[in-house]
């Protein structure tokens, strides 16, 4: 069992089933635990009452997080730049619907956009939304008539648009530039081939592949690619041959200096995703090494396992102000 030291976050001496460590699924809830949230993780654990959403500020106890959700069914969480609000998937059977909560942990979800719209007719399988620096417009991933597709709504449900629409490709996360205006996705020419790097424009739906793959090392994109505040790296997942691990890589017309960030000593096959970027020199992502899944952050100057940040989290997303 890999124990690991917090730094930013108060203490925790161990993972699930370890001394010192405990994990309430449903606890948390209400607006007293976890501190007020303005900067730090929002991220998706499972208890009695399902998949709920959470949220740890960086100075609040990773042990007590904030309960944002009590419905269940909560999937890809995203927070918003100001830290305020979180936009996520939630799923009735086969129905989705694009919600949205505030981080105050008082408030109830609002339905954003819904597969049932007679605005997209067909869509379905919802997921991965991102918000726009402002928080005003969120893109984010669905299925139509058997592809993958980029859309985008107002975060008031409005002016919904299909921005990928007649492309070759099929699409995965998207992630915003600073400037708001373009997005950098994964793309391919099947789901399970998600190899491409591609900048979608936000107003327009116009597409440049930015990278045709991923590197010597990485073969596909496991779950998002992540641009760094600056506007100018790239964090994400590739999956290689060994398991899934973090890279980081320059971004500009193309993609350049590919390195893997995360890499795990006499361990195989550890699967670590979904990426976030914690400023423009850290990244925080998923990792189920010794088989918890736990976030961990680690410079990008390094290389390694990392260091635990909070225990016991699912899709996690990183922001706030």
């Amino acid at each position: 069992m890999k124990l690991l030291r917090i730094l930013g976050l108060a203490a925790v001496v161990g993972l699930s089933g370890c001394d010192g460590f405990t994990l309430d699924p449903d606890g948390g809830g209400g607006g007293g635990a976890g501190g007020t949230f303005s900067r730090g993780f929002v991220f998706v654990r499972t208890g009695t009452s399902g998949r709920n959403l959470y949220a740890v500020d960086d100075n609040g106890d990773p042990n007590s997080p904030l309960q944002l959700t009590t419905q269940g069914n909560a999937y890809y969480p995203t927070v918003s730049r100001n830290g305020r609000s979180v936009a996520f998937v939630f799923r009735s059977g086969s129905a989705s619907e694009l919600r949205t909560v505030p981080t105050t942990g008082t408030g109830q979800p609002s339905t954003v956009f819904s597969s049932a719209s007679t605005a997209c007719s067909g869509c379905s399988n919802f997921r991965f939304p991102a918000f726009n620096p402002s928080g005003s417009t969120i893109v984010f991933t669905l299925d139509q008539g058997g592809y993958a597709k980029l859309a985008r709504v107002n975060a008031d449900g409005s002016s919904f648009q299909l921005l990928t629409n007649g492309s070759p490709y099929v699409y995965g996360a998207a992630s915003y530039y600073p400037d708001g205006q373009y997005v950098l996705a994964s793309a391919g020419y099947t789901a399970s081939q998600l190899n491409f790097l591609v900048k979608v424009g936000v107003a327009t739906g116009s597409i440049d592949v930015v990278s045709f793959n991923l590197g010597n090392t990485a073969q596909v994109v496991a779950t998002r690619p992540a641009v760094s505040p600056d506007g100018t790296k790239v964090a994400f997942d590739g999956r290689t041959s060994s398991g899934t691990q973090i890279f980081v890589a320059l971004l500009g017309q193309t993609l350049t200096n590919v390195t893997q960030l995360s890499s795990h000593t006499g361990e195989s096959g550890v699967q670590d995703t979904w990426p976030s970027w914690r400023g423009n020199t850290e990244v925080a992502f998923l990792s189920n090494s010794g088989g918890n899944d736990n976030v961990y952050r680690l410079g990008i100057a390094s290389t390694g396992a990392g260091t635990l940040v909070v225990p016991g989290a699912m899709e996690p997303s990183y922001g706030g102000i």
